[in-house]
């Protein structure tokens, strides 16, 4: 796992905010927004839009994001719960997060055209999950109850997947008498507290073993490098992002933890509540991996009207990483 060395921005807080000649600022991290995961699911129900024509369908949210939701279905998708909410020989879209076995089992049952969006890093979570539990290991997988990407790497081996639901949980969590164990995590997790609950099994478990490479993924990681980078600096940190969003709110209790006075998760501009300004001099904006930057860019609007038009990139790393459509859409990429 990553870890960041907060940088020094070189500018102490001053007694009084609004004195004059102190200048207000905001510190835009970076990286933030779209990872390529995201932005291959987004493109992909585009492209399916394209190639088929409205409705298509997607199970779940592609995203979550309310804006990127919201709009998609503005050009006739529709998302749904089940697959049984798909008529016959529709398209069907899955999402970002994956699906278990059973899923894919039920849309062939329906006779489903199925376009998979599974971000490829959600999809390496899967295979390990499968290659265990052919090894015979208990698997625990840390991870948020619930979370659809957690039911889905569970799915793909329920009678071997025990969830791990935050360092408070290990004291429940048995495993067979001489059993391999291996953890496995949900990617869209806070780095440090997933650090802190594998701790936790490791004293209890032993022989516990690491997954053969970072299942967090690279964005969940950078950008919560990145917000540990300026939090301390920051008397607000706002993340753009949805509340269902669990990289998004993880990077809330990131900059926190890392020391920023306040910190909140707004969808849009128009939540950020101008109270939340009052003796503020330095704000951070950020935000998580399935938001896009026009949404950022109306909170720095919204600041500049406020004042806060010096605008300071903190950057911690390049981000280049591009994943390819799935097969059937992939010539229809420009």
């Amino acid at each position: 796992m990553s870890s960041a060395v907060p940088l020094n921005l070189g500018i102490a807080r001053s007694a009084d905010p609004d004195a004059a000649g102190v200048d207000k600022r905001v510190l835009l991290a970076e990286p933030r927004g779209y990872c390529a995961g995201v932005d291959r699911a987004v493109e992909t129900v585009e492209k399916s839009l394209e190639k088929h024509g409205a409705p298509i369908y997607v199970r779940k949210e592609i995203v979550h994001n309310r804006h990127v939701v919201d709009t998609l279905a503005e050009r006739g998708v529709i998302f749904v719960d089940e697959t049984d909410e798909v008529p016959e020989g529709s398209v069907l879209v899955f999402s970002a997060h994956g699906v278990s076995p059973a899923v894919h089992a039920a849309a062939e049952e329906r006779n489903l055209h199925t376009i998979d969006a599974t971000c490829p890093l959600v999809t390496k979570v899967h295979q390990e999950a499968k290659r265990f539990a052919r090894d015979d290991y208990d698997i625990l997988l840390i991870g948020h109850e619930g979370h659809e990407e957690v039911e889905g790497t569970a799915g793909e081996a329920p009678d071997h997947v025990q969830l791990v639901d935050g360092p408070d949980a290990v004291e429940n969590i048995t495993v067979r008498e001489g059993a391999k164990v291996v953890w496995l995590s949900q990617t869209t997790l806070s780095v440090d507290e997933t650090m802190e609950t594998v701790h936790r099994l490791r004293q209890k478990f032993p022989q516990l073993e690491d997954p053969p490479s970072d299942d967090i993924c690279y964005a969940t990681q950078n950008r919560q490098v990145a917000v540990k980078a300026m939090a301390s600096e920051c008397d607000l940190v706002i993340v753009v992002g949805s509340r269902n969003s669990s990289n998004s709110v993880r990077l809330v209790e990131v900059a926190l933890g890392a020391g920023a006075r306040a910190a909140h998760l707004v969808d849009y501009a128009r939540e950020v509540d101008v109270a939340w300004l009052d003796g503020v001099r330095t704000v951070g904006i950020t935000s998580g991996a399935s938001v896009p930057e026009i949404l950022v860019r109306g909170v720095i609007d919204l600041l500049a009207e406020h004042g806060f038009a010096n605008v300071q990139p903190v950057t911690t790393a390049n981000e280049t990483l591009v994943f390819s459509l799935p097969r059937e859409l992939r010539a229809a990429r420009t």
